[in-house]
């Protein structure tokens, strides 16, 4: 209601608030909410990077929603406890490569493990790779780990972002 405008997008980015947003977006009777379902930061940033301030409302949404269905989410993080998901073997403090659909990968290393989701994630029309790292990665260690990157995909275009995001090591886009 405090918002100044009569369109208002609301990018959850992540697939557990699609729900209450849909859930304001019904609450809210005098602005007109628009809900893009993405369901990772990168899928966020995607939409916004697509929303044209020129265009109307369903222009936007078209294309907000459209965009966001190219991007491929990867999330490199530790395992807090010994388990065993999606037929992996998982011990607590292994590294874990976490995609859309579930565990991509397990390792000991945080390079490695993120190399082999990242090869998971990559298909014949993926051209761009985007790499947020988090606040326990140091950034000459991201750039290092992007140069191997560009090195692993030369035809690709590899952006390097500082996320600042806890828990997660690297937060990767494949678009």
């Amino acid at each position: 209601d405090e918002v100044n405008a009569d369109h208002i997008f609301i990018l959850p980015n992540n697939k557990n608030i699609i729900l209450a947003a849909n859930q304001a977006q019904s609450l809210t009777k005098d602005k007109d909410i628009i809900v893009i379902p993405t369901k990772t930061v990168p899928q966020g940033i995607t939409a916004v990077i697509s929303f044209m301030p020129e265009a109307d409302v369903d222009t936007n949404m078209e294309a907000m929603q459209e965009a966001i269905k190219n991007v491929k989410t990867g999330q490199v993080t530790y395992a807090v406890r010994d388990t065993h998901i999606d037929d992996k073997e998982i011990h607590e403090g292994d590294i874990m490569g976490i995609g859309d659909a579930g565990i991509l990968s397990v390792g000991q290393s945080v390079e490695d493990t993120a190399k082999d989701m990242l090869a998971q994630l990559v298909d014949e029309d993926s051209e761009l790779i985007s790499l947020y790292y988090g606040q326990d990665v140091l950034p000459e260690d991201a750039e290092k780990f992007a140069q191997t990157l560009e090195d692993t995909y030369p035809d690709f275009y590899i952006y390097v972002h500082l996320g600042g995001q806890p828990i997660y090591y690297f937060v990767l886009s494949v678009e």
